[in-house]
């Protein structure tokens, strides 16, 4: 399992360096954005561990890029930022997790091994699912061919486009959670809820079913 360190602290990306090899991960340490987001574009790895608070470029901007480029590595974000809001921001952005410092070495080792047991399936240029189409590239969505006048936040757009990558699945209230905020306070208790509610608001047209449904005891799911 090859990862890719990102961190800029030469003492304590050593110390996570040692870690991670210990525990059977091969492991090369890149010390700055520049380095890092030239070799997660031509690197093989099975997850990236990034800094947040980088000296030459901010790590949110490092892991939109990667992401706009195709790289759909998984990436865990680690900082010691502990506000919901920068949590919330970094999963926006693309992050598949998100670790607080200090953390434990052994959460970052299993947290790690959980994302690449997911795997990274392929993302497709633009997602369909049952009458709807959506480009993640452009946020452009289309109902029936006819491209949509919506206006969509971050968190609805990053909603709809976990549901249309698992389109015919149920997701939990918890999976969703998970996903896409990381987090499970009271401050995001009932955001997923929300959430579905401008979404429907703004996808559906009064007369017509919504196109993403509430499973009872279950969760949601769009239509396929």
């Amino acid at each position: 399992m090859r990862i890719l360190l990102v961190e800029d602290d030469p003492v304590l990306g050593k110390l996570v360096e040692t870690s991670l090899v210990e525990d059977g991960f091969c492991v090369d340490l890149a010390t700055d954005g520049k380095t890092a987001l030239f070799e997660a574009k031509v690197g093989s790895y099975d997850a990236v561990v990034l800094d947040v608070m980088l000296s030459d470029m901010d790590g949110f901007d490092l892991c939109s890029r990667l992401r706009a480029a195709e790289v759909w590595t998984p990436i865990i974000m680690a900082t010691a930022r502990t506000g919901v809001s920068d949590r919330v921001r970094g999963l926006d952005v693309g992050a598949d997790d998100y670790l607080i410092k200090p953390f434990s070495l052994a959460e970052l080792s299993a947290r790690l091994r959980a994302l690449i047991r997911r795997g990274q399936p392929e993302r497709p240029a633009v997602l369909e699912a049952g009458r709807l189409r959506l480009d993640p590239a452009s946020r452009e969505i289309w109902r029936d061919g006819e491209l949509l006048d919506v206006q969509l936040t971050p968190r609805e757009f990053r909603l709809l486009e976990l549901l249309m990558r698992n389109k015919g699945l149920v997701l939990s209230r918890e999976q969703i959670l998970d996903r896409l905020w990381g987090v499970d306070s009271d401050e995001v208790s009932n955001v997923v809820e929300q959430t579905v509610r401008y979404l429907r608001i703004k996808l559906d047209e009064p007369a017509w079913a919504s196109n993403i449904e509430t499973v009872r005891g279950f969760g949601y799911r769009i239509r396929a």
